[in-house]
């Protein structure tokens, strides 16, 4: 090696390529390389967009380049994956999309990928070089010329399809599973769907990733979890044409967002440049009310869904036709069965895939976007098959069906089917565009674009019907949405203009758009945007969601498994059930400290925000301590009288309650699941802080001394006896405890929630001491000397302090196998 050649970088965007990157030895030399042909001669061509050569004598994958400084699309993507929601490298999973461009300095290709974040669109020629000069491009690929011939140039890309281009050992790691390196001896080209097609090339390996030391969920689901197989796709695509139109975006409407940072905006106009993602739809006769469109939009359902799965899934993602209907068009929107040749990773098919996974997991709407304009390319739902057996366990722990001598229902497979239409149209709606609606529940199921929750009926004998469970069709919010989106309107519209009124027409109705970011927080304030809850008023469907709870709890017992199943298997069933209320409960806190409020711009008539009456706070409180009670949280003598240790072969595992009592079924564990998730949201941080500022602003509101004070009033200075309701008050006391120490030494939690939280806790361990004795009961003097005692190690050193552990509950989201 000549030691005075070094790896110099010579990289500078001029013109859009790229200077060379001059090696120690040059790879090749320019003036004997062989031509294309003579190189190939040997090899299976694959023509298309990116001319492929496969060379089985090195197992080696050539690409032959003639497209230099054109933009292409590039995808990774898994086609198989490993199993595991937890880990989240799902069958069908798609990586982000990138655009890219092959660029040439003698004998190097570079692939670089453009930096879209930042633009200048409407700049001059410098203005966009400025911009291309100031923030950093990336090179993903570096590549040999071997041979060439006519302008075009072959190189060896065999290392930069066979890496680790869709981070798997980044996902392993994060998820804690190990660490895992990429086995060279172990990969390979996977050439049955290495692919060529006119405008998109796919090339697909199988990669196996090894560790030492593999984790828990790991060892779940693979054969071997020191040795983990999966297979990527390479996806090169050539970009949408012109003629598609960008959609300005509105936060009023319900779609996602394409966004950049556009260097060319006159001074005094938003520098940050939002358009909706949707797919190109256009009217064969753009001057017509309603028309026929020049391409149609085509989803594909995957085959590997068996029935009566498939039909249901069929029937809710055509639900979308009536919406594109509405916004003028015919015939524009469809759903098929995937032709069983046909590759469901085809950038040019919309697909709806049937995923499998070892647990219960969520289920999605992604898809391939083009990153300049926001124009979708490609929809692709993975739906998770465990989906439809949760909500059929669900059914059969409200209905109770196995009745000796009785038919079974028929009512458990229409819920879980219903739900599988309302989430094959939820998925749906994600891929042509559409975010979570998470208001829509309260506007008479207005979108699909919601969490919803079962609507359980209790009937005037005490039985439940499931009849009106779940939506039959798209919402009217859906509609809308779609209407802004995809409408085309006639030449010589003000477009602006009439979406504008399009948004205003719907508010009018009653129809507005709040989503995730205002849902998911625990700590979130408005009352009526949550998961999975249901009701105008979360507070009333609270209270009469908890009437259906017990109407189900007395009436739970071995009718909710099948002759023939281990009875300590009713467990599966009852935690559902017992937990049936946890996100109503959820909701109906946001009514404490809470406020409603709109996405509100200037000059479109809404109110911004608006406190909840302290009245309506003060209801909702009551009805959560009351949650907390005995009477809402023992469970039946004559169901703990029938539940059995756990037989060989039904170990224990995660969707179970947790269980302080070796093998036997803990009675206490469901009251401290139950407390654990009202006492995190009642005590949340951010709730705290809003209590204190509205008691600050306005002294009728409640504050956060009344709340913490009321807890502590309904369940540690509540008697108790010796017997169970006293042990499970005692139960709900360590948990409410627990909490508050998590409260008062928050780091996110301002100073005055932290000050008033430790007042409560002096107050409470005075009132302890004072009270344990004049408590008869030594059960009861135990307990409050243990909650005194635990004060006052608290209080000696905070940081130290360890506060008893709250087992977490059993998964809660997603209901049933689940954005």
């Amino acid at each position: 090696m000549n030691p005075r050649l070094s790896l110099i970088l010579l990289a500078a965007v001029v013109a859009g390529s790229f200077a060379s990157c001059a090696k120690s030895k040059p790879p090749v030399d320019p003036t004997a390389t062989v031509t294309i042909t003579e190189k190939v001669s040997k090899m299976k061509a694959l023509p298309g967009f990116f001319p492929l050569y496969w060379d089985d004598q090195t197992g080696k994958l050539w690409v032959e380049i003639s497209r230099f400084d054109t933009d292409f699309l590039y995808v990774s993507s898994l086609p198989a994956g490993l199993g595991s929601n937890d880990i989240g490298l799902d069958r069908g999973q798609l990586g982000r999309e990138r655009v890219v461009r092959f660029t040439r300095s003698g004998p190097r290709v570079l692939l670089v990928q453009l930096n879209l974040g930042f633009r200048a669109e409407q700049g001059t020629a410098m203005e966009k070089r400025a911009v291309a000069d100031s923030f950093a491009q990336s090179v993903i690929g570096g590549f040999d010329v071997v041979a060439e011939e006519d302008g075009r140039v072959l190189v060896d890309a065999s290392a930069f399809f066979l890496r680790d281009a869709h981070d798997v050992i980044g996902a392993l790691k994060s998820s804690k599973q190990g660490s895992y390196s990429l086995d060279a001896q172990r990969c390979a080209f996977h050439l049955p769907m290495t692919k060529n097609f006119p405008q998109n090339t796919e090339i697909e390996v199988v990669q196996t990733f090894t560790g030492n030391e593999p984790g828990a969920w790991v060892k779940d689901i693979a054969p071997d979890p020191t040795a983990l197989t999966v297979r990527l796709r390479h996806s090169f695509v050539q970009l949408p044409g012109s003629g598609y139109t960008p959609r300005a975006y509105d936060p009023r409407a319900g779609f996602f967002p394409t966004s950049y940072a556009d260097y060319a905006t006159p001074m005094g106009e938003p520098i940050s440049k939002k358009f909706i993602t949707r797919h190109r739809l256009e009217k064969k006769d753009p001057t017509a009310e309603r028309s026929e469109a020049v391409k149609p939009i085509i989803y594909y359902l995957d085959p590997a869904t068996p029935e009566p799965v498939r039909s249901a899934l069929l029937d809710g993602a055509r639900w979308w036709a009536a919406a594109f209907e509405a916004a003028g068009f015919i015939n524009a929107y469809s759903v098929e069965m995937l032709p069983e040749d046909a590759d469901p990773m085809d950038v040019r098919y919309n697909v709806i895939q049937w995923v499998h996974r070892a647990t219960r997991g969520w289920s999605y709407g992604a898809g391939v976007t083009d990153p300049r304009t926001g124009e979708i390319i490609k929809g692709h739902v993975s739906l998770g098959s465990l989906r439809v057996r949760h909500d059929y366990l669900i059914a059969e722990g409200l209905l109770a069906p196995y009745e000796t001598g009785q038919p079974v229902s028929p009512e458990m497979e229409k819920m879980a089917l219903a739900r599988l239409r309302q989430l094959s149209a939820h998925e749906v709606g994600h891929t042509i565009g559409l975010s979570h609606n998470f208001i829509s529940s309260t506007a008479d199921r207005s979108s699909v674009m919601d969490y919803p929750h079962p609507v359980v009926d209790l009937r005037a004998d005490g039985t439940l019907s499931l009849g009106n469970a779940y939506g039959t069709a798209i919402g009217e919010w859906d509609k809308v949405s779609v209407d802004y989106g995809y409408r085309q309107f006639p030449p010589d519209t003000d477009e602006a203009r009439a979406l504008s009124q399009i948004i205003g027409a719907a508010r009018g109705r009653g129809l507005i758009f709040l989503t995730d970011q205002d849902a998911r927080p625990a700590g979130s304030s408005h009352p009526q945007v949550h998961l999975w809850d249901n009701g105008l008023n979360a507070v009333d469907e609270f209270q009469r969601l908890l009437g259906v709870r017990a109407a189900a709890l007395a009436r739970f017992g071995e009718n909710v498994i099948k002759p023939g199943r281990p009875l300590a298997t009713i467990e599966e069933t009852l935690v559902p059930i017992y937990l049936l209320h946890r996100y109503q409960l959820e909701a109906a806190a946001k009514t404490i400290a809470g406020t409603t409020y709109t996405y509100a711009l200037r000059g479109d008539g809404q109110r911004p925000i608006a406190p909840v009456a302290p009245g309506e706070q003060r209801r909702a409180l009551n009805a959560m301590l009351g949650a907390l009670s005995p009477a809402t949280l023992q469970l039946p003598e004559s169901l703990l009288d029938i539940i059995p240790p756990r037989p060989d072969g039904f170990p224990r595992h995660r969707e179970l309650f947790a269980n302080h009592t070796a093998e036997n079924f803990d009675a206490l564990a469901p009251a401290e699941a139950a407390a654990g998730i009202t006492c995190s949201v009642l005590f949340d941080a951010g709730r705290a802080a809003r209590l204190v500022e509205q008691h600050a602003r306005n002294a009728d509101q409640p504050g956060l001394a009344e709340l913490l004070a009321r807890t502590l009033d309904a369940t540690w200075r509540q008697p108790a006896g010796a017997d169970y309701p006293g042990e499970v008050q005692r139960t709900v006391n360590a948990v409410v405890l627990a909490r508050l120490f998590a409260l008062a030494a928050d780091p996110a939690a301002t100073a005055q929630v932290k000050a008033i939280a430790m007042a409560e806790l002096a107050a409470l361990r005075d009132w302890l001491a004072a009270s344990a004795p004049q408590v008869a009961a030594p059960a009861q003097q135990a307990h409050y000397a243990y909650g005194a005692r635990l004060i006052d190690q608290f209080f000696d050193d905070p940081k130290e302090f360890a506060p008893p552990r709250v087992p977490p509950p059993p998964p809660g989201p997603p209901i049933g196998c689940d954005f």
